[in-house]
């Protein structure tokens, strides 16, 4: 093998403090390993001119007592993964809640570089995973390239005179010895131990060797290793803060292990419970594959007499299919998550929870509210499943409370990653920017990652209509188009578009579309951007116009146009897609148009005109009838006149049975009194309220309400609260359900939904014709959240005309009748 950078700095290192028998009894001068490493103590004269390295922070304290000191230690032979990160994320959280508690003292969080696996260790495994440390926001306060610290340095491969310098003072005090056996004999040990049926370990035929035969093997130059002497009877017994008491039989399990090989390369457990002493350790948090190395490194500990830290060994991270977390169920490095779109301080708060709880309900912590709550005494010892499903929707919950402008630098790496944007453009330039910001603020309602919003462009800028009717896959779509309203209503946007009536956005302010009356960015998809004579405002007016000519509305209208201007079924407002795609086809758009696939809005009326030609004729207009037969009596001997007419009618089709979402029995709604009201102290947005909602003490839950109404005007009014939603922190105040408000299409007027004042407080709101005694069971807070029912549900809770809140044109109810609002033709949330 050749000399490695590392065991070259052995070798100088002891050049320095131990006498060598000369160069070639290390290594040929080829740079070959043939020798191995001598130690012998220095002389007295030499000992008193260095300094002492036989000092330990940590020595004569009680580790319970003395401020935290915590490390992560990462091998750099690949990326950092999820167990890993929570190993770190463990460890900092620790130490900061240390610093917190012990101010101005060496409580910290240490990096250290454990390199000692010469073979696969490199500069950049050691560079990606001190990166991926950095992107999730875990900074260290000692680690590589620190050099101001007293207790760097922090790669093992640079501290190569300590491990010596205490591997000789073991052997000067009889606590470790030489083995010169060789391999061959180690093995044949080996093959007679297994076909005695006892455990391999080493027999200790050089622990007790006679001083003279040592003294001739090392003039001899023979190779030799440096062995742990295990005492007889030898127990380590260590308090571990998750697995409780655990205890080993050292001498038999382990027997004399080695040290030192006899390359003069210090073992991981050596290395390993010399650093933990000599950095002043007080908690080592690792995973449990670790735990038993604890009783080498206890033995060691005890030999130097160092005080051991405390051991929280934490359980492994299964996948779904209850194996070990690997490669083959999915991304599990930290970089591919940060390349995916996925937020630091959402993947932080998700790793925490991989073994952890507050004893909450709580699933969403933001950063220094973790540090406060985490305590290493509630970390379980059952494995923990990885669930990709339940990640990004905590990172949805994150970037929900992260405004647009924060978000457009991240979305903007994804841009670029999906290759939207063109090649060599500025990430500075002014266009990209607000293409950007377009972007995120379509998709915010909707992404769970920053790269939803990427993707969601893309989807946007695309147009899936097919060639031909035949051609369609979507079924939802065919048995629309066959509804017979799609035929006539595409004919007339390609009418309207040809004569240059259809509203289009303006190609001088294409970004209104997602801007409110003061010019702030727009987070709902269900308001509308721009003022009274902007894009939106016309597009509106128009498809008002086309309701009348064709007399039809609601989603007999909508889909259809959806359809034919986008392509899809589905998706957010329509004037912020056709406004988004304006942004992509203008003549200094930042869009690479091909690489983007972007469709612009002429080609799509040209796409839809010869789409249309191939409908059969029984699907150009609408197909339901309504045959009404009149009979009539006459004088003629008992013969009848029948009168048959037959008129060309709209069905009118009951929205609850083409409803396919959640059940609306799937929310606990409950009547609830507002007892107190106070404005959040650092959030100028949010009320604080107690809600008495029929249980045994009040509700505390944060609304937005504070721009609308004035807090003596709600408070010992009655409302409805949404009340199995987990309980989670709007800016630190612990917020457990949510007010419903009526509001108006543009969201400039909000009021609260009232109940009859006859309603029993607590009592459960109802709907008519859904079944809420059988089948009525709300779904768990998780479920909820999880699945996002409510945002399914909340399309379709809107006010009537009258004001009166509804759920597929059926009213919310309670004993006392039904519940009102002063909003009308509204949505309700």
């Amino acid at each position: 093998m050749i000399l490695s950078k590392y065991a070259m700095a052995l070798v100088t290192a002891l050049s320095v403090s131990y006498r060598l028998r000369g160069t070639s009894a290390f290594t040929h001068s080829s740079g070959v390993v043939h020798r191995s490493l001598r130690l012998f103590s220095t002389t007295e004269e030499e000992q008193s001119t260095k300094p002492s390295i036989f000092e330990f922070p940590l020595a004569g304290k009680n580790v319970d007592d003395v401020e935290p000191r915590l490390r992560f230690a990462p091998s750099p032979t690949g990326s950092l993964h999820v167990g890993g990160a929570r190993t770190a994320l463990y460890n900092w959280l620790v130490a900061k809640k240390g610093q917190q508690d012990f101010p101005n003292t060496a409580a910290g969080f240490v990096v250290r570089v454990e390199d000692t696996d010469l073979a696969r260790s490199t500069k950049e495994s050691e560079k990606s995973v001190l990166d991926d440390l950095r992107w999730l926001g875990l900074t260290w306060d000692e680690g590589p390239d620190d050099e101001n610290s007293k207790y760097g340095p922090y790669r093992q491969s640079e501290r190569s005179q300590i491990y010596v310098d205490l591997a000789n003072k073991l052997l000067e005090e009889g606590k470790a010895y030489r083995c010169f056996c060789t391999l061959e004999e180690l093995d044949e040990m080996r093959a007679q131990q297994e076909a005695e049926g006892i455990p391999p370990r080493y027999d200790g035929r050089w622990r007790d060797a006679d001083p003279e035969l040592v003294q001739k093997k090392l003039d001899e130059g023979a190779p030799f290793t440096v062995r742990f002497k295990v005492s007889p009877g030898s127990r380590v017994i260590i308090d571990d803060i998750v697995r409780g008491t655990v205890a080993w039989d050292a001498e038999a399990m382990v027997g004399d292990f080695i040290m030192l090989r006899s390359s003069g390369v210090p073992v991981y457990n050596f290395c390993v419970a010399v650093d933990d002493a000599k950095m002043g350790i007080s908690t080592v948090v690792r995973a449990e594959e670790h735990l038993s190395n604890t009783l080498r490194q206890g033995l060691i500990l005890d030999a130097l007499g160092a005080p051991r830290p405390r051991y929280a060994h934490c359980s492994l991270i299964l996948g779904e299919d209850k194996q070990k977390l690997s490669k083959r169920h999915g991304a599990t490095s930290c970089n591919q998550f940060r390349l995916e779109g996925f937020l630091p301080d959402a993947m932080i708060n998700y790793l925490a929870l991989l073994g952890w709880n507050d004893g909450t309900d709580n699933e969403i912590f933001a950063r220094d509210e973790l540090i406060d709550a985490f305590d290493l005494n509630r970390v379980v010892k059952s494995p923990s499943v990885f669930d990709m499903e339940k990640l990004r929707w905590v990172n949805s919950q994150h970037i929900k409370m992260m405004k647009i402008d924060d978000l457009v630098d991240l979305v903007k790496e994804q841009l670029h990653s999906e290759n939207i944007l063109k090649d060599g453009i500025s990430m500075d330039d002014p266009l990209v920017n607000e293409f950007t910001f377009a972007t995120t603020a379509l998709a915010k309602q909707m992404m769970e990652t920053t790269q939803d919003a990427a993707l969601n462009a893309k989807a946007v800028l695309g147009y899936g209509l097919p060639a031909s009717f035949d051609e369609l896959q979507n079924q939802e779509a065919k048995k629309m188009i066959e509804e017979g309203n799609f035929y006539p209503l595409g004919k007339k946007l390609i009418q309207l578009f040809k004569a240059n009536e259809l509203p289009l956005p303006d190609p001088e302010r294409p970004v209104s579309a997602f801007l409110d009356v003061n010019g702030a960015g727009i987070e709902e998809d269900s308001q509308s951007g721009g003022g009274a004579y902007d894009y939106t405002a016309a597009y509106k007016a128009q498809m008002k116009d086309m309701a009348k000519e064709f007399k039809i509305k609601g989603k007999n209208l909508f889909h259809p146009i959806r359809l034919a201007l986008t392509g899809e079924m589905s998706g957010q407002d329509v004037t912020k897609q056709l406004s988004l795609l304006a942004m992509a086809c203008q003549e200094d758009s930042v869009v690479d148009r091909e690489a983007a696939s972007v469709v612009s809005f002429g080609e799509r009326m040209n796409r839809l005109d010869v789409f249309l030609e191939t409908f059969p004729e029984e699907f150009r207009a609408p197909t339901a009838k309504e045959e009404k037969i009149e009979a009539k009596s006459t004088n003629n001997k008992g013969d009848d006149t029948i009168k048959i007419t037959t008129e060309a009618t709209t069905v009118t089709v009951d929205s609850k049975d083409t409803y396919d979402g959640p059940p609306i029995a799937a929310l606990e709604i409950r009547v609830g009194r507002i007892l107190k009201v106070w404005e959040h102290e650092e959030a100028d947005k949010l009320y604080c309220e107690e809600i008495d909602v029929g249980e045994e003490e009040p509700r505390r839950i944060a609304s937005g309400l504070r721009p609308y109404l004035k807090s003596e005007d709600m408070e010992g009014r009655l409302c409805l609260v949404l009340c199995n939603l987990k309980e989670r922190k709007l800016v630190g105040f612990p917020s457990h359900g949510m007010v419903l408000c009526a509001s108006n299409s543009d969201h400039t007027e909000v009021r609260l939904v009232s109940p009859p004042v006859d309603a029993v407080l607590g009592e459960r709101v109802t709907v008519p014709d859904f079944d809420f005694a059988e089948d009525g069971t709300p779904f768990a807070p998780n479920k909820i959240g999880k699945k996002k029912v409510f945002e399914k549900l909340a399309p379709f809770l809107v006010t009537n005309k009258y004001g009166v809140p509804e759920f597929l044109d059926r009213p919310l109810m309670t004993s006392g009748g039904v519940c009102t609002s002063p909003i009308s033709n509204g949505s309700v949330s």
